[in-house]
Order: C-alpha cells, then structure tokens, then sequence
C-alpha cells in the first residue's frame, strides 16, 4: 500500500529524515564530517566524512555496528533532546579535537571515540550514563557530564569528576532549562584553547520552583519532578568558574554588574569572553575574562528599552581580538565590528557563521524577509556570498563551506562542498513530498505584511474555505521562500482549503521597529495583522470563502488559533489549538518577561493577554491539543482554559496526548493528529 502524506510526514519525522546535518570542516579544508541516515525513512544517523579535492563520501561509522543499546538514553540526555528538538537517534551530536582527526559521541549512554582518519571506533572504559562527551581541543582528553558532575577522562578511561557537590540542586557543566530552551545555550563547560582548563557553569535550582509532570494514562508511574521557572518566579542561580584539569582547582569569574542570565562564553586564541543579561533584559554586557585570575572586565554594553535581542554566533572575538557582535541600530539588527556598525539598515542580520578572517552571517533584506543569503564582512567591505532567491545557512568560513540553499523552485534542499578550485554536492536521502506546494508569496498592505497563500492543484476556480496556519510568535517565520516549508500547508490545501499564511507584527527579519511591536501585549497586534489579511482575502484570492473560516496553530500559533476563534468569533468560524499558551504566567521566565514585562511587578499585560479571560466570547468551536509530558508549556494550560470554558458554559472539544512532549516525535501520533484536525474542520466549514 502507497503512503499518504500525513503517513509519509510523520515516518519520516516531516520529511528531515536522510538530510545531511550537523558539519564540521577540517582546518586545513580537505574534509567535511558530517552526519545523516541511510534513508528517508531511516531514524538512524551515521556519521560520514567527504574528501573536499574529489568529492567522494565516506561513512566512518554506523552506530548499529556496536554493541549498545541506541534506545537506551539517560534522563539528562532525553531533556537535552527536548530541548533540541532532537526526534532522531544514532549519532545525533558530535564533538572533535582542534585538528578534526578525532571526535567522540555517546551512544547508548555510553562514550564512543571515532578516528575521523581511518574510521575506527572504540569505545574508552567509561562507566555508561553520561551526556555531552567533549573532547579537548589538542585531542587527549574526554570530557562529559554524569548526573551533576563534570568528569574527564583519558582516550582509554580512568574517569576523573573534576566539579561536583553532594547538593542534588546544584550541578556542574550544565546548560539550565532557560539557557537551553530560550538562550539557545545548550551547554554548560568550555575547553581552553591550550587543553589544560575548562570554563564551567555551576547553576543551583533550589529556588526555582517544583512542578510535576504525571502520566494520567499510567498512574502507577510517579511523576517526574521538573524545575520550572515561571515568569515573575525565581530563575536558577548561574555562576561561571575556570577549573584546572590537572589538579581540579576551581577559580571563580568575578562577573561585574546586575545581571541575572549568562548568555554565552566563547574561548579562542584571542581570550576568553561572556556575556550576561539583566533580568529585564534591556541591557546585556561583553566580558573579557583572565583565565589564570578569574577577573572581568566590561568591553561593550548594550541597552535597548525594549530588549536586547540574542543573536546566534555572537559575541565573538577574532584571532587578533576584534570583537564581533550585534545590535539593533537605526531601525535594523546590525554587524558590529569593534561596536561599529558594518551593515546598511536595509539588512537585517540573523545569525553569525564564523568570524575567522572574513567575518561569515546569514542577513535578509527588511523589504523580502522571506529570502536569506549569506555574506562575508572583511578589510571594509560587505561582499554577498550566496544568491539563493531561497533560504541559506552555511557551516564554515570561506576558504572552504557547506551551504544548505532551499527555494520555492527545488523540491528539497541543496547541499553543497565550496572551496576555492571546486564545489562539490552532499548527496539528500530525503524523501520527496508526496504533495507539491502550490504557493505565492506576496506583501499586503502599507506595512508589508508577509503573506504565504496556498491553493489545491486542481485547476478550478470554485469558492473554497480558509483555513488561517501560522505562528504568530517572535523568533520563528512560516513565510519562507522554501517549498518544504509548506508541505503540511499544502496537504490541508489539497484537501480543499484556501491556506493562508500570516507573519504579522513580532515575527523576525522585518527590523527593530516590527520585532517591538508585541512589547507589553503578545494578544492583540498579532491578531490584529490576522484580521486585516482576512478582510483583504476577497481581492488577494477570489477562490477564498470568507464566510467559512477556520484556524489552526501549535505552540504560540496555538495560541493564537485559540484568541482568534474567542476574540474574533465573528471572523473565525472554527480554531484548533495545539500545545497553546493560554496564560502567559504559567510560561517561563526569559521569554514571557522580554515581552509582557515580570508580572511580580507588574500583571496588567498578563491579564490582557490571558486566553481565560475571553473563555465567556466563545461561541465557535474549538479543538484544544496537548501532550500530556510536555514540559515547555505545560498541560496546565489547556487544562485550566477548558475548565474556564466549562465554568462559562462553552461547548469545546480537547485532545490529550499521553506520554507526548511538546515535539510530538511519535509517528503515530504525528500522522493521526493531521487527520484529526482535518476531520474537525471538516465538520465545521464545509
């Protein structure tokens, strides 16, 4: 029997299964390890190497080949997967010595060291239960966590724990919840360039709050205890220490100043540097760190009076000690080379690749945020490295990188070796989607709203219900000029719907101004910017039947899909609410507070933008889904809104997932929950 799609997209985890991943080039740019599985519908990924003069690939190791158990992960290793967003296995993540001649993984729990050479594998005298394997950067030590404590170990064995205490609240070398969730810090400890010490965070929980995550399927099962940092409550305490491997003398770093997050540490030849964030986040500050004494100073500051966007990749020092950052300047998020600004106001930068002699970032035009590209700042001069007319990331520097270029016009993703005398392509096993985007991308209105409309390929031109499938929130885009990124779009389509994409106000690649405009209320611009695509809809697509409207999201398009059908019933006919906020105060700290403010000083945002108080307005129907294990945004919140609802006397319909996280990875439940959700706008819009 042939798949149907939404069989297709949950086997092969939305088709990212057999992608070429997670790269890394050699320094002197002869070759390119990287990892992907054997096939679209393979879950398992290996780990290969590809010679950059003749192109051709290797595999150098297959975990199955071993004796472990791939299925057999720690607890901590299932969080940091969480966190990721990580629904594959096998060789999910790897670490490698300064030369790329070696790495390491974990698999099975257990420590596995890889000769990136020959391809041999073996695997140390490591106790099996650890997470994060580290090697250093001259290649003779292995570094990892177990539990609470950080731990080295030889290329053989013989484990050291190097940071540890008796206190189950305080752990070494780990990345906290809001670090990893929303700083996009997934670690916690950093080798020195010379191998001799490690930067490590020690971070206490005791003050965050205990929340518990139970199984109402399996009540003999306990519930598992998780520190959850809710907006207006205490985060985890984070301090950074520079520990001797040899002796295991720990220096602690006298970070000046009032802050509260430790957003990023980066160790190279040219120094050690922090950065840290006020609570409010409207001022973070650039530390230059002595290793040997532990002492700080502040070399840049920044302070916005919104908030001082994160930006992936900086800051960053270059070999000779300029350093690299991002701030938003003049209405646009800008390259600073030494606090200066390098890039015009008409790009918007999003991320930093490399800063090695050319400084490498990913930037899109405030006038087309749907399309990136990327560029190289050196000597002066901005120089475009791809012309995609898509969207582009890269791994490396320009001597020698891999570009990743996705368009409207190519069916999956390209992937390609560039060094200066050739290019070379990685081969994609991914699967090709059994449905073809049928999408045009334009900008609506005085404010260039980025509009994604998808229709069926069926060649008429009968009227046909809307169903609106965005995000809506800060940090993530649905316009894309990407095919991919409409294949669960285009199925609803080709079941009949005009689907309607909406990037409003807060979502990012716009400029500083769009981004702020959710400061103190993340309710109503958001939906505003629905609404007025809505009322547009007849002259934007004659086939749109604005009479029949439906809404679907997940997450904070949940949300959103949840406040239009309350606040705007009478443009919504029919909302499905997948994993959705519904008050802001059960949400986490780092995120809710750089937008509504903290509520232990003041709630007025919180009330306005709270879903319960719009649970008397409904009077569409309404589909409410949650993983009953999701520790992101909790249960609570569907829960508490359905039980506001019922006490308003408002019929709705909930769907809890048991056992499923915020991710829902199960292939299962990710093919039944698009039938589920087809079969409920069904009912009601046509």
């Amino acid at each position: 029997m042939s798949d149907s799609f939404p069989r297709q997209y949950a086997r092969t985890q939305r088709l990212s299964l057999g992608e070429p991943r997670s790269f890394t080039i050699s320094p002197d740019g002869s070759r390119v390890i990287f990892i992907r599985s054997h096939s679209g519908s393979d879950a398992v990924n290996t780990l290969w190497s590809l010679d950059t003069a003749t192109g051709i690939e290797h595999e150098l190791l297959d975990p199955r080949t071993l004796n472990t158990d791939l299925s057999e992960l720690t607890a901590a290793e299932l969080r940091q997967r969480e966190r990721a967003r990580e629904g594959a296995s096998g060789i999910t993540s790897y670490a490698c010595n300064r030369d790329i001649t070696r790495a390491v993984t974990v698999l099975g729990g257990s420590v596995v060291l890889i000769d990136l050479l020959s391809g041999d594998a073996t695997m140390p005298s490591i106790e099996s239960g650890v997470f994060d394997v580290r090697l250093s950067p001259d290649g003779s030590a292995i570094s990892y966590l177990r539990g609470s404590s950080l731990c080295v170990a030889s290329l053989t064995g013989d484990e050291r724990v190097i940071a540890s205490e008796s206190n189950n609240a305080v752990s070494w070398g780990n990345a906290e919840f809001i670090a990893a969730e929303e700083m996009g810090r997934f670690r916690g400890y950093w080798w020195s360039p010379d191998s001799q010490s490690i930067a490590a965070c020690r971070v206490d929980v005791s003050a965050i709050n205990v929340w518990h995550i139970a199984d109402p399927a399996h009540p003999e099962l306990p519930a598992t205890e998780h520190r959850y940092p809710a907006a207006g409550t205490p985060n985890a305490s984070v301090s950074l220490h520079i520990i001797s491997v040899a002796t295991a003398a720990t220096t602690p770093v006298e970070l000046s100043g009032n802050w509260e997050y430790l957003n990023t540490v980066t160790w190279n030849s040219a120094g050690l540097i922090a950065q840290t964030q006020t609570r409010d986040q409207k001022q973070i500050d650039i530390h230059s760190i002595d290793s040997a004494t532990g002492k700080a100073t502040i070399v840049f500051t920044d302070t916005d009076g919104a908030w001082v966007e994160l930006v992936s990749g900086v800051p960053a020092l270059q070999h000779d000690g300029t350093l690299v950052t991002c701030a938003d300047r003049d209405g646009a998020r800008r390259l600073l080379v030494n606090g200066v600004a390098v890039t015009p106001t008409t790009m918007q930068v999003r991320s930093v690749v490399s800063t090695a002699n050319s400084i490498v970032f990913i930037a899109n035009d405030i006038s087309t945020p749907w399309a990136t590209d990327a560029w190289a700042f050196s000597k002066s001069e901005l120089q475009q490295i791809t012309h995609s007319n898509g969207t582009v990331s890269i791994t490396g520097s320009l001597s020698c990188y891999v570009s990743r270029i996705s368009t409207l016009d190519t069916e999956r993703a390209q992937f390609t070796v560039h060094t200066p005398t050739a290019t070379h392509n990685i081969a994609s096993l991914a699967e090709t989607s059994l449905v073809q985007p049928n999408v045009r991308i334009m900008s609506v209105g005085p404010r260039g709203i980025p509009v994604a409309i998808l229709l069926p390929r069926d060649g008429l031109s009968t009227k046909l219900p809307v169903l609106f499938d965005p995000y809506g929130g800060p940090h993530a885009q649905r316009v894309v000029a990407s095919r991919a990124a409409y294949n669960s779009s285009q199925w609803f389509a080709d079941q009949g719907f005009v689907v309607v994409i909406v990037d409003n106000t807060g979502t990012p690649g716009k400029g500083s101004a769009w981004e702020r405009g959710v400061m103190n209320d993340l309710a109503q611009p958001v939906l505003d910017d629905q609404v007025e695509i809505l009322r547009d809809l007849n002259d934007l697509e004659p086939r749109a039947d604005t009479s029949r409207v439906g809404i679907r999201g997940w997450s904070f398009g949940g949300y959103l899909a949840a406040l239009a059908v309350l606040r705007r019933g009478d443009l919504f006919h029919a909302g499905v609410a997948g994993a959705p906020v519904t008050n802001w105060r059960l949400y986490d700290t780092h995120y809710t507070e750089r937008y509504l403010g903290n509520p232990s000083i003041d709630a007025s945002a919180y009330e306005a933008t709270s879903l319960f108080n719009d649970a008397e307005h409904l009077r569409q129907p309404l589909l409410l889904i949650h993983g009953l294990a999701d520790d992101n945004v909790v249960a609570a919140h569907t829960l508490q809104l359905s039980s506001e609802l019922l006490a308003a006397g408002k019929p709705h319909e909930v769907l809890p997932l048991s056992g499923v996280t915020h991710m829902t990875p199960q292939e299962v439940v990710a093919e039944n929950l698009l039938l589920h959700q087809l079969e409920f706008l069904q009912r009601h819009l046509c």
